[in-house]
């Protein structure tokens, strides 16, 4: 059982996370994830229902089940909040059943279980009930014990000291010690990982003093660098393991050796992955169920009849396409929430090869993103489910003060007439069959939805005399044509603009940042040395008055050059069978351990 925990005063020295004795009531707190759960129900049939009613007008206005409703980011940013932990009190046991196997939907089949390498989604569905961070994160954003059973963050914010689990073992059974943390940080994930070169660039060691304790010494106070701690973010892994060899080519990759709840056993190709119980799981009780088994289903409506049918138990992140969701909440046996996504801030976006034509031309950017129809692909693709982008920085950043108002090239409905404009302006004027420009577009391969938007932007650009060519490949030839060998001229794609922009946003613009070979980075090698400084500037800047206005002038510089044009804020909706409780105990939702997770059967 994880110990509740609390934060000591402020100016009682430094912060530290304290182990308390729980005193939660049980049948209040079961009678209040009971209530919750009613009113979450309630609001996803109000917004389905409208969706439904085709009524765009009232839809936008609902406006409601954004991110930032499970999401206080001032409270992130602000310091140091541990809270509760995620499920307190040895009641819960009483009440939950043990056994039994959880069948749910990876879409698209991964392509590897390296979450230290990818942040892939199919990866995130996966890896995280295998491997676990130092600490997880419960539905309000608050810290809560993983491999770190407590930390301390010293008064000038540069020390930061983690006390580790003790009786934790490999699934191989080799003890989890602090050089796995050191190993793991400094050698793999500052190195290898999409965002761990942003997430711990301020740490410049990890001492180990004793096999318990690891000390994270900072350049600058990185507060954000708390954030980014999960399972699915930072992944411990197995120093012993990986130690001498190119983390990008071990065997690790494919036979993944966790602490977590679960352990790998079969990846049948085009079929599933399998895993068991880890019998010797450091957290006594769990998991609960024997077997989770992630089915690989390319087809969107074979998907839906898996789920309806009970073959399948629980699809997140559009693993069931909206417009059957509509469908299938009015059954009994069924389930939808928005809820688990509170930590990820999603946001859909084309990215641009800015070092060839016809991209390399600023006006062709700003002309594409004026001549799309955000709220169209919202309604009509997603059905209602977003909010149009309008800025380099997610609307959720407003509560922090970082998101900025009024950037240009960001227009809530297409404006066909000034994206032709700024063409002829810049003399991209069109052919003898009306043609200014063509390429293909990649699109990412996780699902029809992303075909139809290819679909619309095709005949949106051609409207402005762009002619594009669709191109849908799977998942690993993907990854390497946009990553690796940047084979491409503008893909359609998305990405998590995380809690803090250091974490999510400056991975996608940096220079440090033209990573070949890795995903999810700056694909663009767009290079600006006047953004390069404004990013550093806001990774270390600790005045809120003063980093809002850096990040205004990077929303500013970004809205002008549109190496990326941000489409609409991503809300996903997870689909279960009401036999299975517990699945969604975390901010990370479907992207955390299911350790929890039971069949009422």
């Amino acid at each position: 059982m994880l110990p509740s925990t609390r934060p000591l005063a402020a100016g009682s020295g430094p912060r530290v996370w304290t182990t308390l004795e729980s005193a939660h009531d049980p049948r209040q707190a079961q009678g209040k994830r009971h209530k919750e759960r009613q009113i979450e129900k309630a609001r996803v049939e109000a917004r389905l229902d409208i969706t439904l009613a085709r009524d765009p007008i009232g839809a936008r206005a609902l406006g409601g089940l954004q991110l930032g409703d499970n999401m206080n980011l001032k409270k992130l940013i602000g310091g140091l909040v541990f809270a509760v932990a995620i499920v307190t009190g040895s009641f819960a046991a009483q009440a939950q059943k043990a056994g039994g196997t959880l069948v749910f939907i990876v879409q698209p089949e991964p392509p590897s279980m390296a979450s230290y390498l990818s942040t892939s989604g199919p990866i995130g569905l996966v890896a995280p009930k295998i491997y676990e961070g130092l600490l997880e994160y419960d539905k309000d954003l608050n810290a809560v014990p993983a491999l770190a059973e407590s930390f301390e963050v010293s008064e000038d914010g540069k020390t930061v000291t983690f006390k580790l689990q003790k009786g934790v073992t490999w699934h191989d059974g080799k003890p989890f010690t602090s050089a796995d943390v050191q190993f793991t940080v400094m050698e793999v994930l500052s190195k290898v990982h999409p965002r761990g070169p942003n997430s711990f660039r301020e740490v410049t060691e990890i001492q180990t003093p004793d096999e318990h304790t690891a000390i994270f010494k900072l350049a600058n106070p990185a507060p954000y660098m708390l954030r980014a701690l999960s399972a699915y973010e930072s992944p411990m892994v197995p120093k012993h393991l990986l130690e001498g060899q190119d983390p990008r080519n071990a065997d690790l990759a494919n036979n993944p050796v966790g602490t977590g709840p679960f352990k790998f056993v079969e990846w049948k190709k085009g079929q599933y992955i399998r895993l068991d119980k880890n019998e010797n799981y450091w957290k006594e009780g769990l998991p609960y169920l024997d077997r989770v088994v992630g089915r690989f289903i390319p087809d969107a409506s074979t998907r839906t009849a898996a789920m309806e049918n009970g073959e399948v138990l629980y699809g997140a992140y559009g693993a069931i396409p909206n417009v059957d969701v509509v469908r299938l909440r009015e059954m009994d046996h069924i389930g939808v929430t928005t809820d688990g996504y509170a930590m990820i801030n999603p946001v859909s976006l084309i990215e641009f090869d800015t070092t060839r034509p016809p991209f390399d031309k600023p006006a062709i950017r700003q002309a594409i993103s004026l001549a799309l129809d955000r709220q169209f692909l919202i309604d009509n693709i997603w059905f209602g489910y977003g909010k149009p982008a309008t800025s380099a920085l997610s609307t959720n950043f407003a509560a922090t003060g970082l998101y900025a108002e009024g950037m240009p090239h960001y227009p809530p409905k297409a404006d066909v007439a000034a994206a032709k404009k700024i063409l002829d302006d810049a003399g991209v004027t069109p052919n003898a069959d009306g043609v200014r420009a063509s390429a293909v577009l990649d699109l990412i391969p996780y699902g029809e939805d992303w075909r139809r938007a290819g679909e619309y932007m095709k005949q949106a650009l051609n409207d402005i005399g762009i002619k594009v060519e669709l191109r849908y490949e799977d998942v690993p030839t993907w990854l390497k044509r946009i990553y690796a060998d940047y084979d491409f001229r503008m893909n359609v794609n998305y990405f998590y603009q995380l809690p803090d922009p250091v974490l999510g946003v400056h991975r996608h613009y940096g220079t440090d940042q033209i990573r070949q070979g890795t995903h999810f980075v700056n694909s663009s090698r767009y290079s600006n040395p006047k953004l390069d400084s404004l990013l550093a500037a806001g990774a270390t800047e600790a005045d809120a008055t003063k980093r809002s206005g850096i990040y205004k002038d990077i929303q500013s510089i970004l809205a002008e050059d549109l190496p990326v044009v941000n489409l609409f804020e991503m809300q996903f909706l997870t689909v279960y069978n009401n036999k299975l409780k517990d699945h969604d105990t975390s901010a990370l939702g479907a992207y955390g351990s299911f350790e929890r997770a039971w069949l009422d059967e």
